[in-house]
């Protein structure tokens, strides 16, 4: 196991919410980036002009998760990431929103750690 994933609750309260196919196919990205160190960008790719990255789920929709690397800026080089919240993306105003919403939850995630 390369990466340690954590969860935040807003993300795993949403993912159960989605499908079957959705869930399982969540699952399989989240083994694709627990074990590979290079990962590709179709799968997880680097916002522009945050310090976030959009972790892909192409199923029925396409469902992204913002995530965020704890221990070093370049995903690839990262150990340990933290999942911060899932949405359904219809377009990439969606992502503006929903980088607010992940800055807010990661500030809580801070400061629950220490």
């Amino acid at each position: 196991m390369l990466r340690v994933i954590i969860v935040s609750n807003e993300c795993e309260s949403f993912i159960e919410l989605c499908s079957k196919r959705v869930l399982k196919k969540f699952k399989y990205v989240l083994e694709i980036i627990t074990e590979h160190q290079i990962v590709h960008k179709a799968i997880v790719e680097k916002l522009v002009n945050t310090e976030f990255y959009e972790l892909k789920i192409k199923a029925e929709n396409q469902i992204s998760v913002i995530l965020f690397t704890l221990d070093n800026e370049d995903f690839n080089q990262s150990t340990k990431i933290v999942l911060l919240n899932g949405f359904l993306k219809r377009d990439n105003k969606d992502c503006v929103k929903q980088v607010k919403i992940a800055k807010k939850i990661l500030e809580i995630y801070k400061n629950e750690e220490g």
